[in-house]
């Protein structure tokens, strides 16, 4: 498969632009400079198509540019772009209403707008505290809830999230995430990886550090994002959810990745048959407009005016496009990412069986990682091999992020089709196979010793 001339002098000059005047603190993966996109197609500013299998960080559910969000952008801003958020407008109430509906508890819900997913789980942990009144949170290690300094004291994914800004939020424990492929916590007799955890925390957090009436909430992705795609065994969160009952914590669900149709239901939690008290969601709600929601049972909404708000949440393009955004969701992509996740994720297990460089391939939806490893007994993270894959991709076309160690996400928009699966499939499978001859060509080269 022949590799494109990238970056293009287009993108060359851009780039030489962007370094000049923007924060270098931007995590760039590879020189992609976007022009124009059509639903999983993307052209950058050179005229090379690609296949676009990241979504804008799985943001863009409806795809790139669709007709109907940007019709009702067009529209609202015709009317009015802003009016804050100590007045009210239609779409606002009306974007409520919709997540009162497919929210994941049978209680009623109420929403409180922001712009992102940091600020949507910043405004869980102000109301956690303010309902319970207690302080402590419970996290977990590998997981991701923003840059925000309460978001970020319980991200855990990477160190350089928390380099140069100590000290963090004051009453944050991090516990290991139930991972079955790499468990941190020694199993007893009988228990799989998500009850030894449980056992972890009532025994060895509970019972040594933290009282349970001290905790206000613990804060999980049910699938881990950011951390590398992890999948909890099956009956986790009903364990979960019975030490929250048990302690009066309330149990926090981060789905801003996850959630909104991704992995083929409304909310990833929705997978393993429990309620939460709140969920925190922004990314693929808008397609790509900025919007973000807190959405917490109604009885737990207990804090009166003035005690939290914001300038733009709830700003009225974002939420115009959320509610197209839904019903496109609702009415034709929430089947689609269950069928053609499926279809995604057996072609990758087939993949898998002819390159020995994948240790596994996991997801729900179009949710999907792809592990990297040296070797599968043992298991190690193949980063450079990751790396090289993703980029190999990109130069042929395919646009691809990585995640956790050595993970590469498969998050297309929702609206992808087989068709175009399979396009972006044959792409990434040369690009492995070419990451795994350089590696081993690198491997069997000779080593030249000087004589000295």
């Amino acid at each position: 498969m022949k590799p494109l001339n990238l970056p293009g002098p287009n993108a060359k000059r851009l780039i030489e632009r962007d370094q000049a005047v923007i924060s270098p603190s931007y995590p760039r993966g590879y020189p992609f400079v976007m022009d124009h996109g059509k639903g999983v197609e993307v052209w950058d500013v050179d005229g090379n198509r690609f296949l676009d299998f990241a979504a804008g960080i799985a943001v863009n559910s409806t795809g790139h540019s669709h007709p109907k969000v940007v019709k009702a952008i067009q529209e609202q801003a015709e009317k009015f772009i802003h009016i804050s958020s100590d007045f009210y407008h239609p779409k606002w109430i009306e974007l409520a209403e919709y997540l009162d509906l497919i929210a994941p508890f049978q209680e009623d819900a109420i929403s409180f707008m922001t712009n992102s997913g940091t600020e949507s789980v910043e405004a869980a942990l102000k109301l956690a505290r303010f309902y319970t009144g207690r302080s402590q949170f419970i996290g977990f290690l590998g997981g991701f809830h923003g840059r925000t300094l309460g978001s970020v004291t319980l991200t855990a994914s990477k160190p350089h999230y928390h380099r140069g800004f100590f000290p963090l939020m004051n009453g944050v424990t991090h516990i290991p995430f139930p991972d079955p492929y790499r468990p941190l916590i020694a199993m007893r007799p009988g228990e799989d990886v998500g009850s030894s955890t449980i056992r972890y925390l009532e025994e060895e957090i509970f019972g040594r550090t933290i009282p349970p009436d001290e905790v206000a909430g613990i804060v999980i992705e049910p699938i881990q994002g950011e951390g590398g795609y992890v999948i909890p065994p099956a009956d986790f969160f009903i364990q979960l959810r019975d030490v929250c009952n048990r302690y009066g914590i309330l149990l926090i669900a981060d789905e801003v990745q996850a959630g909104i149709g991704r992995t083929g239901k409304w909310w990833s939690i929705q997978n393993f048959g429990v309620e939460p008290d709140i969920v925190t969601s922004a990314k693929g709600i808008a397609s790509g407009m900025p919007l973000g929601a807190m959405i917490a049972r109604k009885s737990i909404v207990t804090w009166p005016k003035g005690t939290h708000g914001n300038t733009f949440g709830g700003n009225p393009l974002a939420c115009a496009a959320a509610l197209v955004t839904l019903d496109l969701i609702e009415n034709e992509y929430l089947d689609n990412a269950a069928v053609v996740g499926k279809y995604i994720l057996e072609r990758l297990k087939k993949i898998q069986e002819r390159h020995p460089s994948i240790g596994e391939v996991r997801g729900i939806g179009l949710m999907i990682g792809v592990e990297f490893v040296t070797d599968r007994s043992t298991k190690i993270p193949a980063t450079e091999l990751r790396n090289r894959v993703e980029h190999l991709a990109f130069e042929r076309g395919l646009l691809t992020l990585g995640c956790g160690r050595s993970v590469i996400r498969i998050s297309p928009a929702l609206c992808i089709t087989e068709a175009e699966a399979e396009e972006g499939l044959a792409i990434f499978e040369d690009a492995i196979s070419v990451a795994e001859k350089e590696a081993l060509d690198l491997a069997d080269s000779p080593v030249l010793v000087e004589k000295g």
